[in-house]
């Protein structure tokens, strides 16, 4: 008898982590989410694109209930979050890691005092524990030697890299990215689309990665969403959206202007 064998498409798919049901946001008359509905795989990246302002990182805030939606709801693993209040979010939040657009590193900590700062406010681990965890960290990012640095003395890039480690500093199951590459230049970029990939890999987390970098989605992504007008127009994979007909989705990619949109400048 031959052993069976298991062919791609017979694989179970990936659970859905998080899950967004017919989400709408308003800023009073302002329209940003129009009803969307997402779910979210455990262990992927997902990277959301779309044009400045289109409500990306308004998406994120809803993940991690920063934001409530005016409408629909929002759920992680298999607990509804959105309707949550505030004193049993905490648990909920610190299965999180949130790497800011400008990194947001306290000024008047060191290095390593911003990364040991959550894991100080969340857990009773000791000060050996909490100094071997700085460590291990800073040396996922590359970066092990910095703990007394001050951010003032670091690079954009390095900056981006430590404020990655204290994302990751409570071993989270899910890293959001809000424009990981914004400011950056190319070289060190692409460093931190490596790191990405690398905890992705290694810390098997699931990610969530909000761009308008091209580069950085295609490289780092399992699956691509855009964003456009409060909906999504496209979900599929890297290699699908360079040869989506939609032009609102050609556009983006080629980096050029909507002609409907134009039309509103």
């Amino acid at each position: 008898m031959q052993p069976e064998t298991t062919t791609e498409s017979s694989k179970t798919p990936p659970k859905e982590i998080i899950r967004l049901v017919d989400v709408h946001k308003h800023f009073g008359d302002l329209v940003v989410l129009d009803g969307i509905t997402v779910g979210l795989r455990a262990g992927q990246t997902t990277v959301i694109i779309g044009e400045s302002g289109s409500g990306k990182s308004v998406i994120l805030k809803h993940i991690i209930r920063l934001l409530r939606p005016t409408r629909g709801e929002v759920h992680y693993q298999d607990q509804r979050i959105d309707l949550l209040p505030e004193a049993e979010l905490a648990p909920i939040r610190a299965r999180f890691g949130f790497l800011f657009q400008l990194s947001a590193l306290f000024d008047s900590m060191t290095v390593g005092q911003n990364i040991a700062f959550p894991i100080h406010e969340l857990t009773r681990r000791s000060h050996s524990e909490i100094e071997e965890d700085v460590k291990r960290k800073l040396a996922l990012v590359g970066l092990d030697g910095t703990q007394n640095m001050w951010p003032a003395e670091l690079s954009g890039g390095q900056m981006k890299r430590v404020a990655l480690a204290r994302a990751i500093a409570l071993d989270p199951e899910i890293i959001l990215y809000d424009e990981p590459t914004t400011g950056l230049d190319p070289p060190r970029a692409d460093v931190i689309n490596e790191l990405i990939i690398k905890l992705q890999r290694e810390l098997g987390v699931t990610s969530v990665v909000v761009t308008h970098d091209m580069a950085s989605a295609g490289k780092v992504s399992d699956r691509v969403l855009m964003l456009y007008r409060g909906k999504f127009i496209f979900d599929g994979t890297p290699e699908e959206i360079l040869r989506s007909e939609d032009q609102r989705v050609r556009c983006f990619v080629e980096g050029h202007c909507y002609e409907e949109d134009r039309r509103t400048l």
